[in-house]
């Protein structure tokens, strides 16, 4: 069974080199482990070495955008259920639209308020943690079951 105090991967996507440094003291206070990419084809990359459990995207970014990113990672068998916050300037109805259709978990405007940053990320690794308990236990179930059935036939 999977280790359950591991501490959760986050990666953090911005071009920006003072939103990144901003986020990752942010972060300080979550234990964590972080990676950082500066654009949307670094991002995939990063995602697919380190395989976080949350990724904090920035939507505009050079070489993919974050639309883009979020699209290829829902697409993609082995990252299609990774958490997806993206975290934007834009703030139009239509960008929050967009990121919808691409498949984001959660949004956050900047510029980004650390309380509710760091409350989005519990929220969000809290649901992650409780799906995979969830999973355990129908996949205990299951073999609970066939076993029952087993012994039933004997």
């Amino acid at each position: 069974m999977e280790d359950q105090k591991a501490r959760p991967k986050i990666v953090i996507a911005d071009d920006n080199a003072q939103n990144v440094e901003l986020l990752e003291a942010y972060l300080g206070d979550v234990d964590c482990d972080i990676r950082t990419a500066r654009d949307g084809e670094e991002t995939l990359q990063v995602v697919e070495e380190f395989k976080p459990d949350l990724l904090l995207l920035d939507v505009m970014m050079p070489r993919l955008s974050g639309f883009e990113v979020c699209r290829k990672l829902r697409s993609n068998p082995e990252t299609k259920d990774l958490l997806v916050l993206m975290v934007t300037a834009l703030n139009e109805a239509a960008d929050f639209e967009r990121g919808v259709q691409a498949g984001t978990d959660d949004f956050l405007t900047k510029p980004v308020n650390k309380v509710e940053l760091l409350c989005r990320i519990r929220s969000l690794l809290r649901v992650r943690h409780l799906e995979n308990q969830l999973e355990r236990t129908l996949a205990y179930l299951a073999e609970f079951e066939t076993a029952s059935r087993a012994t039933e036939g004997s």
